[in-house]
């Protein structure tokens, strides 16, 4: 696997890197929880637009987009429509959200975004070549909240996100038992070992999934979310316990 390599972090290579995410409605909400950034043990930080009340005015995203750029320092920045069938906080439709995310990446202020592969649809060769055009990193990015398909579908989604030319793939599902978190943790182990040659990012969702966000470095899931203050999924837990208990099994395992 080729580790994908955003200012100084190498996602794919290593214990699976910290992304936090932001999650104010306000412009304030927003720029007090980044504030904090700087005593938090994050790799990552993600921006969850779809949080903030005024995110179809882009002169305000762009304003908001450009003090996040100060504040993340050095740190890689996410920027992350999730829409309201994957999760998110609002509805949107898809050439409303083709525009925004194509908008996001031209003005030269963040690292990576997340591209929701099937809400996009045909729209996503242009997305992605919007991105690489402006340097941005792209997440291929699939949710499902209605359940966890079974092994091979799972498979099948991340090589199909993985065969857009995304640079990560992500997928994130909804276990209703403990045989589901297994089968996302067999799903992501075969596609690391059998098809993976760019980082992969998974997850199995609430309390019962909490595991798969913490095993990454044995499975092969690259990134995994904590929360600063207010979660933006089910299962996250603050950032600082995750921290802690990434670095023991890390310890552990060499």
């Amino acid at each position: 696997m080729n580790p994908v390599i955003v200012r100084n972090i190498k996602i794919g290579e290593g214990r699976p890197k910290i992304c936090v995410p932001l999650v104010g409605a306000t412009e304030k909400e927003i720029l007090d929880q980044a504030a904090e950034l700087s005593g938090l043990p994050a790799d990552i930080v993600e921006w969850r637009a779809d949080w903030f009340e005024e995110v179809f005015d882009f002169e305000r995203v762009n304003q908001v987009l450009v003090k996040l750029r100060e504040a993340a320092g050095g740190l890689p920045l996410l920027f992350t429509f999730r829409t309201a069938p994957e999760g998110g906080e609002k509805p949107i439709s898809g050439d409303a959200y083709t525009e925004l995310l194509i908008r996001s990446v031209q003005r030269g202020l963040i690292d990576l975004v997340d591209i929701e592969y099937f809400t996009v649809g045909e729209d996503m060769q242009k997305c992605l070549d919007a991105a690489h055009e402006a340097g941005v990193k792209v997440i291929a990015s699939s949710h499902d909240f209605g359940g966890t398909p079974s092994k091979e579908e799972m498979v099948a989604r991340l090589r199909k996100m993985q065969e857009t030319g995304a640079d990560i793939s992500k997928l994130a599902v909804m276990p209703r038992s403990t045989k589901d978190v297994l089968a996302l943790l067999d799903a992501t182990q075969e596609m690391v070992s059998g098809y993976a040659d760019r980082p992969v990012i998974t997850m199995s969702m609430g309390g019962i999934g909490l595991i798969s966000r913490l095993c990454g470095e044995e499975f092969g899931s690259s990134v995994t979310f904590g929360a600063a203050k207010r979660v933006s999924a089910p299962g996250q837990i603050p950032v600082t316990e995750l921290e802690s208990i990434l670095k023991t099994i890390h310890e552990n395992m060499q």
